[in-house]
């Protein structure tokens, strides 16, 4: 029988109406302004999201997937040069690689964090020819190992571009914020992100200048005095209504983090309690529950939860999200197919088995709702659900 409790796995409603009234001013402001695309707004907005990452320069792009382009052509990748960057992440990161004129090549990834393993990174680079960049994603909120990646990067001669698109305000082991230690980051402000806006918007920093510099003529088409084109850029800009609505967002952020953060040591808790353990124990080697939480990085480190994604035996995987959709509890499988095994991406080769924990993490993760408004009945009912179906079909389960 369903519950009357229903939990969305991402509710921006009720983010809206708290701050309806800061909103709706900007948007009337950037109205009479009548200056949509950059302005004052933008770079207002630049300055702000310079000084709460801690970088020397921010610029303002349309969305996270050109952001990423953008940062390659700025460290001077040429067509067919090789990127390193991990195959369990979000498309656009391999995807922008190859928007580029660029080869991705795959990577691993740590199956405690679910980041880029910098081990393996090393050794897939050991098979490159013209390897320009390596691409760490700090994903679901948590930080890559920026310190590997750092001394990997220097001594291979790579540029490192952070892909930050689901990471802001997330702290790395060195308590350093994430963005501040690749030649560039990029960013999402895409809807779902903990800083999200009204549509699509991105961002790139850095603290190079001449890298500040170049980013900010690529995104109008490569051009500093108009008309004028320097270099084969895009129309890569950001709107000042965006601006303008993430710059009130920017504000409550912090707030927002910890709401997250509340939710997920509950449910952290909550499956201890039950029998389960952190990620850093395999599943079918300890625990009484075969369920894996995240494991955080220790402070100074901070994880800012932009998903709260759990482990269980691939066998009960899609059951139990079909069990939590009876229940009228939302999830997301983030992500089913690794892009080594994307259609798209045949051309490289990629076979079943070439990245064993990225592969294993396609069929036994789910991401359950973390958004800071969830009530604590709403997170109550998402972690009974979770431990009780958890619990029943734990026999018949193969943990592999």
């Amino acid at each position: 029988m369903s519950s009357a409790i229903s939990v969305p796995l991402l509710d921006l409603k009720p983010q809206y109406q708290a701050i309806k009234a800061e909103i709706d001013e900007v948007i009337a402001r950037v109205v009479t302004s009548q200056v949509f695309v950059l302005g004052p707004e933008v770079e207002a907005f630049e300055q702000e999201i310079a000084a709460y990452c801690g970088v020397r320069h921010a610029i303002g792009c349309s969305n996270g997937s050109d952001a990423i382009v953008l940062a390659l052509q700025a460290v001077g990748a040429k067509p067919g040069e090789e990127v390193i960057c991990p195959s369990y992440t979000f498309f656009a990161t391999g995807g922008a690689v190859a928007r580029a004129g660029l080869k991705p090549v795959w990577a691993d990834i740590d199956p405690v964090t679910y980041n880029l393993s910098p081990r393996h990174t090393a050794e897939v680079a050991q098979q490159c020819r013209r390897l320009r960049a390596i691409i760490p994603v700090h994903l679901y909120g948590q930080a890559a190992d920026m310190e590997a990646f750092h001394a990997l990067g220097s001594r291979l001669g790579a540029a490192v571009i952070e892909d930050s698109a689901q990471a802001i305000g997330c702290k790395d082991a060195q308590g350093s914020m994430v963005g501040t230690r690749g030649a560039v980051a990029t960013w999402s402000f895409f809807p779902s992100k903990n800083l999200g806006g009204f549509g699509d918007g991105g961002m790139c920093t850095t603290n190079c200048p001449n890298l500040a510099d170049m980013l900010r003529m690529l995104r109008v088409h490569g051009s500093r005095v108009k008309y004028m084109h320097k270099h084969v850029g895009m129309n890569g800009r950001l709107d000042a209504m965006q601006a303008a609505v993430l710059r009130v967002k920017l504000r409550h952020l912090e707030s927002w983090h910890e709401g997250r953060r509340r939710n997920a040591a509950f449910y952290d808790n909550a499956f201890k309690t039950a029998g389960a353990t952190d990620s850093r124990t395999p599943l079918g080697q300890g625990g009484e529950l075969p369920l894996r939480f995240p494991f955080q990085l220790p402070a100074p480190a901070r994880h800012i939860f932009n998903q709260y994604v759990i482990r269980v035996p691939r066998g009960m995987r899609d059951d139990l999200r079909g069990h939590l959709s009876e229940q009228k509890i939302g999830t997301e499988i983030y992500y089913p197919v690794p892009l080594h095994l994307q259609e798209c991406f045949e051309h490289l080769g990629g076979r079943e088995g070439q990245l064993p924990h990225s592969e294993a993490a396609a069929v036994e993760t789910i991401a359950l709702p973390i958004f800071p408004e969830l009530t604590e009945a709403q997170r109550a009912h998402v972690a009974a659900q979770v431990v009780h179906f958890v619990r029943a079909n734990s026999k018949s389960a193969i943990a592999v």
